[in-house]
């Protein structure tokens, strides 16, 4: 009898150490699908080329991730005003997270959230300057709750690249939106960059997209070639800009790949779809606790030369033997 009980003492200790493991994993797995359980919504601030590449890497962070989103993308013209609705609905409806792809969407988001006194984290993609946007108080430790990726344009880069294309260039032409801080922030290192080359920088501003028509025929006579920014009215545009310099015979320079492969000569530039899914990794890591507040903005830099060659034909441009190692498109969408 007493062996009998030692030996119902022993599995009933074995049966409560096991009860306790189950529970500790089945904490540790519900722990772990938190973030699946969580509903994220996209908001892009318009829908041109780069910001469309940023969309779809966070989409595919996300679907890896097996989590649930909705997104919202502005209309070109109103942009502004859609990416304000888009966030305050969002906010209402409680999302768990916001991702914001361009710094006016981000603007837009973060403003959201604050103004109604929600802790909703937001995640912002492809801005140029968190800092001068005031997303965030440090690259390092951002201080809101509000982090996300930034998209530093190889300016120098690119400089370099057009006067390996162009080695006499003399003056250089650059279109931008007076009211969007990315901008504002890549035209005053493009300056710097410009007067280091001994390039003559010739700014046009514009308001709004409406605008960009007659600021590129004003442009056009004054420079031998145009440069973009990741200015989003510009980008948007872009065909509005590429008849003119086209019609003068001078060529446009993009800032990443689908402005090349639209007709731009050439650029370095940044992988788009990379940066979202980046930013759609950081989104996940929030979820499954880390704070955005305490989660240092991560700056992607590298970049890759593209050059079009039927552009470069049809300007009578030669591609010189030191760019034998760019990514080369063939033709013109």
């Amino acid at each position: 009898m007493k062996n009998i009980k030692k030996v119902l003492a022993v599995l009933f200790s074995a049966l409560i150490v096991a009860a306790m493991f189950v529970g500790c994993s089945s904490q540790n797995t519900d722990e772990a699908d938190n973030s699946k359980k969580a509903k994220v919504a996209i908001i892009q601030y318009m829908p041109h080329s780069s910001l469309d590449n940023c969309t779809e890497g966070v989409e595919k962070a996300l679907e890896k991730a097996g989590i649930a989103f909705d997104t919202e993308i502005g209309t070109s013209g109103s942009a502004d005003a859609d990416c304000q609705s888009y966030a305050e609905r969002m906010v209402a409806s409680n999302y768990d997270l916001i991702i914001a792809v361009a710094t006016p969407a981000a603007m837009s988001a973060y403003s959201a959230v604050r103004s109604a006194s929600s802790d909703i984290p937001v995640v912002f993609c492809a801005v140029s300057d968190p800092l001068s946007a005031n997303l965030v108080q440090d690259m390092n430790a951002p201080g809101n709750n509000c982090t996300g990726t930034a998209d530093a344009f190889d300016i120098a880069g690119q400089v370099a690249l057009i006067r390996q294309l162009q080695p006499e260039i003399k003056s250089l032409g650059v279109l931008y939106t007076t009211s969007e801080a990315n901008s504002l922030s890549q035209l005053k290192t493009l300056q710097a960059e410009c007067d280091a080359a001994g390039i003559e920088l010739i700014a046009q501003g514009i308001t709004d997209s409406t605008e960009l028509a007659s600021a590129s025929i004003s442009l056009v006579p004054k420079v031998e070639a145009i440069t973009n920014l990741t200015d989003n009215n510009v980008v948007d545009n872009m065909n509005v800009v590429l008849e003119q310099a086209e019609a003068a015979g001078i060529p446009v320079y993009g800032s990443e790949i689908e402005q090349v492969s639209k007709g731009c000569l050439a650029s370095a530039s940044l992988d788009y779809v990379a940066l979202g899914e980046q930013t759609g990794n950081m989104a996940v890591s929030i979820l499954n606790g880390a704070k955005a507040a305490e989660t240092p903005v991560v700056t992607v830099t590298d970049s890759f030369t593209v050059v079009n060659s039927a552009v470069a034909e049809k300007l009578g441009i030669t591609v010189p033997s030191e760019l034998s190692s760019a990514q080369i498109i063939t033709e013109i969408d």
